[in-house]
């Protein structure tokens, strides 16, 4: 019985308390919209800066990299031994850690995808489908 009441009671509304009773529901609905794409976007960043993380990472290793292969330049210098080789062989393996740090960033900052709420775009897709069919269907009454 209630729900025959409130159907009888939505149907005898003036144009104005709908139009008032829709724009209501818009506003909400544009709000929770917002805030879902706030969270979208917020775990989107997440994944980025740990990409950017991994990049600042590669960076420091092959600057190690580097300092290694100038102990290497020394070494070789004041070395009886071939010495020098092996601080070689430390810089290039360091390099090569940088390489794969590197690597990793970028399938980080991939896995990040564009900054598009692509969730809250859906939905609001949906919900504009389910307002123009109830509109359109509102009107076939």
């Amino acid at each position: 019985m209630v729900a025959s009441t409130v159907t009888s009671t939505t149907d005898h509304r003036s144009t104005a308390e709908l139009v008032k009773l829709a724009a209501e529901q818009v506003s909400t609905l544009v709000r929770d919209e917002l805030k879902l794409a706030q969270v979208e976007l917020a775990q989107k960043g997440k994944r980025a800066g740990m990409g950017v993380g991994m990049f600042g990472g590669a960076g420091l290793v092959a600057l190690y990299g580097v300092a290694a292969l100038l102990a290497a330049a020394i070494i070789a210098l004041a070395a009886v031994m071939p010495a020098w080789l092996s601080a070689l062989l430390v810089g290039v393996v360091l390099l090569v850690v940088a390489g794969i740090l590197a690597l990793l960033g970028k399938s980080q900052m991939s896995k990040a995808g564009p900054p598009v709420p692509h969730d809250a775009v859906a939905s609001v897709k949906a919900d504009i489908d389910t307002i123009t069919h109830s509109v359109k269907d509102r009107g076939q009454r």
